[in-house]
């Protein structure tokens, strides 16, 4: 393992100093700030907001301008406020609030454009349903999607106005998805004037954090807008495309940048230890060459990599050892302690797997457009399920009465005012319905495997307790029931960069529903618990951005499941296939690429050390990959 390169803490200050320059209102320059694990790159943005605050804010203030910062979640959206303070100056959103705030007051305008995109999907589900065989689940539920879309097709035939929550479920004819407010704020941008002008000279400058992971569509658009109004409007995007986890991003961005942007970097990892440093230099050095370097006064850090069967019978407790292991090799007894290690696993199959909800993530894993929102729990037909029945059925248990009525008040439509009072005229026990579709709930025992999320779906629907998503309405709808076939297969494109939105129902979304609502309901609390980083496992996409004392990665592909990922391929114990070939032959995106990113995700996440847990079919040649490679020495390998 080579040497880090270290330097003094002040090494990057002069790419704070160029972004300075950029943010300059009487020349604009847009810039692509590449920021590698651990830079500050969140400290650099603070400083420049400051520093323009202290210069330009009474001017900016006067007439009403503002420098926009967006980013990818809630999640993010708070840290950045956070750490850089709130100022209406300076407002700070994720993309989604960003792109409602400026397209949800062109009602006609978004309708026009819904009336010529949905005849195309409903072309595609006619030209599925011609090639089916009748009879079968997918048909029928493409069936039911056709007479939907149908049905919004005809209320669009009158003038309408639209509604969309940024932060939560969408559901209804007149609710717009997330998608879909995506691609028509893309859309909007590079066509109409009117709103160009507005974010020309409200927003002279936009700043976007997580850049890599922005949706391609609205990336563009934001380019377009750029090059059209030079020296008025200027874009800065903040980012590491070694750090791009969701799908959604442009693969290629650094590329797409045009030559006549400023491009500061910050090298210095003020983070992780020096041999943590130097790990993630060797595994980013095949993608794009760049290194980091550690501070003077870093401590050296300790890495080990501890290999084992895939057939360990019980993985856990050979977990449990590595931790004792390190315990003893860092001096450090906090590695015993479960609070104070953070595990990491790559892949969601992984997770899934041990955390026991593979059945319900693999069904929808089936089709690439839902994955963003599979993977960060978004989906309004997954919203249903985590956040409307889970909390129900959990105060209903707990013979919590007050906490029932406060999340119903808060969620379902049978507590509204209006439906309040038509009961109160026509029963005299208004809430009977209520309590009737909380025992109905409760009598499918939600904790047996044979109570199914479509059982509970379907309880939910016949008694009216919380609004259906329209993903999931063709599953509800009262047409007569087709009989049950095998389902058919199911395509899948593993390179697709266009999440699903949840109101459109193309065929294999149907299908990908379909296959989740047959598996058992009781995945829901664990599948919760992971995409909000409340369980046991992290994700890779949660724990960006932030750091770890002592963290602990595995690494098993049995429990993966997965075809977009291998970590046998990637420490070559095991043969590429020819796909693999040609995606590193042509540079492009892959499963080895995918696996290589996010394993520098995790491992850099790490402040004092760092432990891999590698499982594989061949440990002897994982073993040997991984010192000829230069990943680690002899000394830092262990079997077990």
């Amino acid at each position: 393992m080579a040497d880090i390169e270290t330097a003094p803490a002040d090494f990057d200050d002069s790419a704070d100093a160029q972004i300075r320059d950029c943010l300059n209102p009487a020349n604009p320059q847009s810039f692509f700030l590449y920021a590698g694990a651990g830079s500050g790159k969140t400290r650099s943005l603070k400083n420049a907001l400051d520093t323009f605050g202290e210069d330009h804010g009474t001017a900016f203030r006067r007439s009403g301008k503002k420098i926009a910062v967006i980013t990818y979640t809630n999640a993010a959206a708070d840290e950045i406020a956070e750490r850089v303070g709130e100022d209406p100056l300076f407002p700070i959103s994720t993309i989604h609030s960003f792109c409602w705030k400026h397209i949800g007051t062109y009602h006609s305008d978004i309708q026009a454009w819904l009336l010529a995109t949905l005849p195309a999907d409903l072309v595609e589900l006619h030209e599925k349903q011609a090639k089916g065989r009748a009879g079968t689940k997918a048909a029928l539920d493409r069936e039911r999607a056709i007479a939907s879309i149908t049905r919004r097709l005809e209320w669009l035939s009158t003038p309408r106005r639209f509604t969309y929550n940024p932060n939560g479920d969408n559901f209804g004819q007149d609710s717009l998805s997330h998608s879909e407010v995506l691609k028509i704020t893309a859309a909007f941008i590079e066509t109409k004037p009117s709103m160009q002008a507005v974010l020309v000279n409200k927003y002279p400058f936009l700043l976007i954090d997580e850049s890599q992971d922005t949706n391609k569509g609205l990336l563009e658009a934001f380019f377009a807008l750029a090059a059209a109004n030079k020296g008025r409007f200027a874009v800065g995007l903040f980012g590491d495309m070694m750090q791009r986890i969701f799908l959604d991003g442009h693969p290629e961005l650094e590329r797409l940048v045009p030559q006549d942007w400023a491009r500061p970097v910050k090298r210095m990892n003020h983070r992780s230890p020096q041999r943590v440093i130097a790990l993630g230099n060797v595994l980013r050095a095949p993608i794009d060459h760049r290194s980091q370097v550690a501070r003077e006064d870093s401590d050296v850090g300790l890495v080990r990599l501890f290999v084992a069967s895939s057939s360990t019978p019980d993985k856990p407790a050979f977990e449990r050892q590595v931790q004792d292991r390190m315990a003893e090799f860092c001096g450090d007894p906090d590695w015993r302690d479960q609070a104070g290690v953070k595990a990491l696993t790559l892949e969601h199959h992984m997770a899934a797997s041990r955390y026991g909800f593979l059945e319900m993530f693999q069904a929808l894993d089936r089709d690439s457009r839902l994955s963003t929102g599979l993977r960060t729990g978004e989906l309004a037909g997954l919203r249903l399920f985590t956040e409307r029945v889970a909390p129900l059925v959990a105060a209903a248990q707990a013979n919590n009465a007050f906490a029932v009525m406060a999340h119903l008040r808060a969620t379902s439509p049978l507590l509204k005012r209006s439906a309040i009072a038509e009961r109160s005229i026509a029963a005299d026990d208004p809430l009977q319905p209520i309590r009737a579709g909380v025992d109905a709930l409760l009598d499918l025992d939600t904790e047996s495997p044979k109570a199914t999320f479509l059982t509970v779906l379907q309880c939910v629907a016949e008694h009216g307790l919380f609004e259906i998503p329209a993903a999931l309405q063709p599953f509800v709808a009262d047409e007569p029931k087709a009989d049950v076939a095998a389902p058919e297969p199911t395509s899948e494109d593993a390179e697709s960069n266009e999440e699903e939105a949840v109101a459109e129902a193309s065929p294999e979304s149907l299908e990908a529903w379909r296959a989740f609502l047959e598996t058992p309901y009781h995945q829901t609390v664990p599948f919760a618990e992971y995409v909000s980083d409340r369980g046991s496992f992290g994700t890779h996409q949660g724990v960006k951005g932030l750091e770890f004392d002592r963290v602990l990665v595995i690494l098993d592909d049995s429990d993966a499941r997965g075809f977009l990922f291998s970590y046998d391929k990637l420490f070559e114990a095991k043969p590429l296939s020819d796909t693999d070939r040609k995606h590193l032959a042509d540079g492009t995106e892959g499963g080895i690429t995918r696996t290589r990113r996010l394993l520098y995700v995790t491992c850099t996440r790490a402040q004092k050390s760092l432990a891999l847990v590698a499982y594989s079919e061949d440990p002897d040649t994982l073993v040997a990959s991984a010192l000829r490679n230069g990943w680690f020495e002899i000394h830092e390998i262990e079997r077990l």
